[in-house]
Parts: structure tokens; sequence; C-alpha cells
């Protein structure tokens, strides 16, 4: 067995380090300041610029906000939904990631999404579904039926009223898209597919008014799965059974 070289920490992602965790546990407020180039070398014991750097990379990650010639330091920034979707859309395509583990994932995040959407959805919630469900009806271009489709999902996300399931709705869907678009935009049974998707919509969106949520969740699972799981390779479907209960 072989390991691989290590290398040391640099003592700018050690700055980095203790000021994000600063702010995830309300040290830092969003809206205060931190101290100055000058103060923060201090504090450190590091140069300006290793205290440069790090500022770099703070603001790259949206953690503050520095302002040229601004003499009060960089603001702390609070987190955001923007900020989030960067973050799981790198996850999301990292190498490791395939399909297989993305495609579980999004049966596991949808069918939750549905069972919460049934429980605290609202009438304005009802009618969005309802209005995408029309769009899709009445589509027959497939990438008008496809924007149709996302603003169903987005609406059934919305009515959780829980925004990670809304970010990471948003990325994962975005994702698996991308990953299989051109093996959809060139199927032969296009029709077909978009047939079947307007069934289960119509499903899914009774249960949910019905506030079957168990219901809506368990067509949500196999829904996906009968879409997608001929994209994977035959070995790596069976992880998706066990969501299919």
């Amino acid at each position: 067995m072989r390991f691989e070289p290590v290398t040391a920490v640099r003592a700018y992602e050690r700055i980095v380090d203790q000021i994000e965790q600063a702010v995830l546990s309300g040290r830092l407020s969003p809206g205060e300041r931190l101290p100055s180039e000058r103060e923060l070398m201090v504090q450190f014991g590091v140069s300006r610029s290793t205290v440069r750097e790090a500022l770099r990379v703070l603001q790259a990650g949206e953690v503050i906000r520095s302002r040229a010639g601004d003499p009060r330091g960089p603001e702390v920034l609070g987190a955001s939904p923007a900020t989030l979707q960067k973050s799981m859309h790198r996850l999301a395509r990292a190498e490791h990631l395939g399909l297989g583990e993305l495609l579980q994932f999004r049966m596991l995040l949808e069918g939750s999404a549905y069972l919460l959407a049934a429980k605290f959805r609202t009438d304005e919630h009802l009618a969005e579904m309802q209005a995408a469900a029309d769009a899709m009806a009445s589509e027959r271009d497939y990438h008008e039926f496809s924007r149709a489709d996302v603003a169903f999902h987005d609406a059934v996300a919305r009515a959780t009223r829980n925004p990670l399931i809304v970010v990471c709705g948003e990325v994962v869907r975005g994702v698996v898209l991308d990953l299989i678009e051109d093996k959809l935009a060139h199927a032969e049974d296009r029709r077909a597919l978009m047939s079947a998707s307007l069934r289960h919509h119509t499903e899914v969106l009774h249960a949910v008014r019905a506030g079957d949520g168990e219901l809506a969740s368990r067509l949500a699972r196999h829904a996906l799965h009968d879409y997608y799981a001929d994209y994977l390779p035959p070995q790596e479907r069976p992880r998706l059974d066990p969501l299919l209960g």
C-alpha cells in the first residue's frame, strides 16, 4: 500500500477556517465588519500578503464583501440560497459522484418534498402546480414542455416551505438532466415520454391536493425510477430499489 504525500496547511487557510467558524457560530453576525488588514496581521501573526490571500478566498466564497478604499474593513455576509446553490452545484458535479448516486438522492429528496408539500401547500401553491400541469398538457414542443415540468417541481419545492429543499432540488435536477440531456433530446419515443410524464404529474397533483403525502411521495419516487433507471448501467440500478417501497 502506498500513501500520497501530504502538504502543509497554509497560514491563509487557517485564517479562513477561523473566520468561517466565527460566522457559522454567530460570533460574527451579518453586517459586522472585520478588523483592518493591519489589525488582522497582528492578531494572526502573519504577513499582509497572507491576510490578503485569506480575504480573497473569503470574498470568493461570499463570506465577506470588501470594497476598495473602504476604511471600515470587510463586511460579513449572511448565508444565502445562492451561496448554497453554488456549493451544492460543485459537489453534485464532482467526478466521484455518478448518475446512480444523483438519481438516488433525487428520489429521496423529491419523495420527501411531496410528502411535505401535501401537508403544507396553500391554495396559491396548488394553483401554481395546476398552471404548470396545464402548460404541460397544452405543449407539443419538448423544450417548452420541459420548462413547464421544471415549473411544476419548483412549485412543489416551494410548497414545502423549506429553502434547502428548493436549492437542493434545483441543483440535483439540473445536473441529472445535463448528464442525460443528449439521450433525452434524441429519444425516439419522446412523445411517449411526455405523455407518461403528464400522467404522473396529474396523479401526483391529485394526491397533493387531497393531502395524501404518502401516496404523492411514492408516486414521485416510482416515476423518477421509471423515467431514468434505463439510463443507468444494469449493475447500478439496484441502488434505487430500496426507495421503491
